[in-house]
């Protein structure tokens, strides 16, 4: 069984949150769920058991579990073992709102996973505490609204994230094909100028950046059975079928048709909306 809900965060909110994405699995095969590589940074609020990272994107990372995380850009997938039930709240950060709202730039938190207490201190259990003892998705999104918004208008004397490296970052992620030094032209700067600045502030590249939203659109494409491999590597930018698997290897270390087959949890993750969406099956 599964169910849960997609919701937009308050007004407010939107340029720092993209979307808060509710899921209640139960009754699955017990395995392994591969989180994949994504243009937003992850906050995870687990409302069962913690998740179990069995393996981590970042070299070095142990394997660990976390009852609330944050996890910052990669383009190496991170492996969650699970028991067949996964219940708790995913939040889409853009890089805006991990200066706004974790008080970091995206470039420390890296491909690492880390606690979300480390960057919020007491509000991170005050968000389980709340949520937890709250029944129904809508009031449980109020929540986040509420403490998210209290906590940026706290923030606002944050450094913010630099203008100009988020134009780049936007035209890279929304603008499929569009070319690196393109964009640093758009901004008076040389390429080798703004891959510092964009690195120095997220922690990948602008390359890495738009391979990041192409994978992730391939993702979402896949995730749809009817899809044809072909149609998928045309539709999302890939010069043809082989280099669409070529980069399914590298940031998910299997090809698409093997992630489709065991991929055991449905694709509640797959959809942008733009408001609130009932999930069930």
């Amino acid at each position: 069984m599964s169910d849960g809900a997609r919701q937009r965060p308050a007004p407010v909110l939107q340029p720092y949150v993209r979307q808060y994405e509710g899921y209640r699995l139960t009754g699955f095969p017990p395995g392994r769920h591969l989180g994949l590589s994504s243009p937003d940074l992850t906050v995870v609020l687990s409302l069962d058991q913690p998740v179990d990272i069995a393996r981590a994107a970042a070299p070095g990372q142990k394997p660990g579990r976390f009852s609330a995380l944050a996890s910052g850009l990669t383009t190496s997938p991170v492996t969650i073992a699970h028991d067949g039930n996964q219940h708790g709240i995913q939040l889409a950060l853009t890089p805006a709102g991990a200066r706004a709202l974790l008080g970091v730039p995206t470039s420390a938190l890296g491909a690492w996973v880390v606690e979300l207490e480390d960057l919020l201190g007491v509000e991170a259990q005050e968000l389980l505490e709340r949520i937890a003892a709250t029944p129904g998705w809508p009031e449980r999104f109020a929540i986040l609204d509420r403490v998210l918004t209290r906590r940026l208008f706290g923030a606002r004397d944050a450094v913010q994230m630099d203008a100009r490296v988020a134009y780049a970052w936007q035209q890279l992620v929304a603008r499929p094909g569009i070319a690196v030094r393109d964009v640093a032209g758009d901004l008076g700067w040389s390429r080798r100028y703004l891959t510092a600045r964009f690195t120095a502030e997220l922690g990948v590249t602008p390359k890495e950046s738009a391979r990041i939203a192409r994978f992730a659109r391939s993702k979402t494409m896949l995730s749809r059975p009817e899809a044809r491999l072909s149609e998928v590597a045309v539709g999302c930018g890939f010069y043809d079928q082989a280099h669409l698997a070529r980069e399914w290897r590298e940031f998910a270390g299997v090809p698409p048709s093997r992630w489709r087959q065991d991929e055991v949890f449905p694709f509640v993750q797959d959809s942008d909306a733009s408001s609130e969406e009932g999930l069930s099956s």
